[in-house]
Formats: structure tokens, sequence, C-alpha cells
């Protein structure tokens, strides 16, 4: 949370040719925010279902997609949900430092886009993104716009 992947995959999503985006976060727009093994399970099947559309749609060669994934078991459970036939899927986690990511919360948390709450948690699973089979983008100090050029040159390759 905070390092700025929705920003970067919007970036993404209108620098690459024929591209939809999906950010997760969208899929848990609800009110009052309950997380347990039901919500879980429809956020899921929401995000594959709505993945699996951009793939299979004839009017998209790219799909950018963000959530805030920490767990491998969420990453490779999602893969194995799509049809990704044909597909070339480049994998990468946005990382930063903990000084960068605190800074970033607490202008949101100020800003009233976050509550003070989320700095605990997001600084406490920065360390879970070295365990993902990922590629690693820091952050800490680049733009956005370098984010998702590296990206692009990443999908290019």
């Amino acid at each position: 949370m905070g390092v700025g992947k929705t920003t970067t995959c919007t970036l993404l999503r209108d620098s690459l040719d024929r591209c939809a985006f999906l950010d997760g976060d969208w899929c848990w727009s609800m009110h009052p925010f309950v997380v347990n093994e039901e919500t879980k399970a429809l956020v899921e099947d929401n995000i594959c279902h709505m993945l699996n559309g951009f793939l299979r749609c004839s009017a998209f060669d790219n799909v950018a997609f963000c959530w805030v994934l920490h767990d491998q078991s969420i990453l490779d459970g999602l893969l194995a949900r799509l049809d990704l036939r044909d597909v070339r899927v480049v994998a990468a986690s946005l990382v930063c430092s903990q000084d960068a990511l605190r800074q970033r919360l607490i202008c949101d948390v100020e800003a009233g886009r976050r509550t003070p709450d989320v700095i605990a948690r997001s600084v406490q699973r920065l360390k879970l993104y070295d365990l993902l089979d990922t590629i690693k983008i820091d952050v800490s100090s680049i733009p956005p716009e370098e984010a998702a050029a590296r990206i692009r040159a990443l999908a290019n390759q």
C-alpha cells in the first residue's frame, strides 16, 4: 500500500498499445469494509472473471493489473485460474524503503486518503515482498513514470 501501484498501472494503460487496466482494490470497494473468507472468495472470483474477460477480448493486447499481493500463494492462486494460453505474464512488485513508504503514507493520511493504521500494516508487510517470485522495482526514489517505463521495457523483451 502506498508505493504507487494504481498510478503506475494507469500510466501503463495509457502508454501500452491496446491496454486494459484492473486495480484489484476496486473489487474491495464496499461499505462496510468486511474481510472474511466469503468476501475474499468473492473478490478473487471477481478479479479472475475480469482478468479472463480482458485476456479473451480481441480489443486488448495488454492487461495491467495491480493489487496488494504480499503472499505467493495468492498470486499463484490467481494465475492458476486464468486462461494464460498465448499470454506472457510479467509479474513485478513495486517496493520501496521503509522511510519512503512511511513518508508516502503519512502524506496520504494527512490528505485524508488513508487512515493512520495503514502505516504500521504496510511497513510490516514490506519484508514479505522479498519472498515473492516477482521482479522487484524499487520506487523509493523514482517517479511512477519511471516505474511504468521499467515495466514497459520488461513487457517488450
